[in-house]
C-alpha cells in the first residue's frame, strides 16, 4: 500500500525533479488530494468492491424518525456515501429483514406508530423513518468513502490502505503538477494519458471477482476534470 510521500516522489520525477526542488511535499500534496477524490468518485461509479461496506447495528430508540450525521440517536456512519439497502429487526435478535425505500415517509403516517418501520426514505442526507412504538435494530448496506481527505502535510508517510492505485496516483498527481504548477500542457496531457490507461488496469483488476455481475465501466475523462478546476 502506498504512502502519500512516495506517490508526490514519482509525481516530481515525472517532471525530472527527483530533488524536489519546485515540486516539493507541501506543493504537490494539494494535487494528490484533488487525485484521490477523482479515484473515490470513479470507484463509486464503477461500483469497485472496496467501496461497499456493512454497518454496524444501529439501535434505534422507539419513536426516532430520523437519523443522521450529527444530533441524533444513533447517527450515520462517518464514511456513508449511499445507502444500498436498509434491514430492519426487532431489538436485539438477529433476523433481519429488508426495508422498501421511498422518495418521502407517507404523510398518512404523522403522528402514527407502528410495531415495525418496512420503509424508509433519504431526504437531506438524512434517513427518515415512520415513528415505531419499540425500539428496533437496523443495519445498512451502503458505498462507503475510502480516502479520509484532505490528507495533510503531517500524515504523508502514512499508508493510504488501498491496494493498486499509486501508478494511477502517481500519473495524475503529476499530470496535475505539470499543468498548474509547471504550466507545461503538453507533459500534463501525457501524464494524464498514462493516468487513463493505469485507471484502466486498477478497474480490471478490482472487477475481476465481479465476472459475473454486468457493470458499465465509466471512464476517467481528465480534459473534463481540468476544464472544471
Amino acid at each position: 500500500m502506498p504512502k502519500p510521500s512516495e506517490i508526490i516522489d514519482m509525481a516530481a520525477s515525472l517532471q525530472n525533479d527527483t530533488a524536489q526542488s519546485s515540486y516539493t511535499d507541501v506543493a504537490c500534496l494539494p494535487y494528490l488530494n484533488i487525485a484521490l477524490d477523482e479515484l473515490q468518485e470513479l470507484y463509486e461509479l464503477n461500483n469497485i468492491p472496496v467501496t461497499d461496506e456493512v454497518s454496524a447495528i444501529l439501535d434505534v430508540p422507539k419513536s426516532t424518525t430520523r437519523i443522521n450525521y450529527i444530533g441524533t440517536l444513533p447517527v450515520l456512519p462517518a464514511n456513508l456515501i449511499e445507502i444500498r439497502q436498509v434491514w430492519e429487526s426487532d431489538d436485539g435478535t438477529t433476523t433481519f429483514t429488508p426495508m422498501d425505500k421511498k422518495d418521502f415517509i407517507p404523510h398518512n403516517l404523522d403522528g402514527i406508530e407502528r410495531s415495525s418501520f418496512g420503509i424508509w426514505a433519504w431526504n437531506g442526507d438524512e434517513i427518515k423513518l415512520p415513528s415505531c412504538n419499540v425500539a428496533k435494530d437496523l443495519k445498512l448496506d451502503y458505498i462507503r468513502s475510502i480516502f479520509a481527505t484532505p490528507i495533510l502535510i503531517g500524515s504523508i508517510n502514512i499508508d493510504i490502505s488501498i491496494k493498486g492505485i499509486k501508478t494511477f496516483l502517481g500519473y495524475r498527481t503529476g499530470g496535475l503538477c505539470a499543468q498548474f504548477i509547471g504550466e507545461n500542457k503538453t507533459r500534463a496531457d501525457e501524464l494524464n494519458g498514462f493516468a487513463t490507461m493505469a485507471l484502466d488496469r486498477a478497474l480490471g483488476i478490482n472487477v475481476k471477482g465481479k465476472q459475473s455481475i454486468t457493470t458499465r465501466r465509466r471512464p476517467f475523462r481528465s480534459s473534463l476534470r481540468t476544464r472544471r478546476m
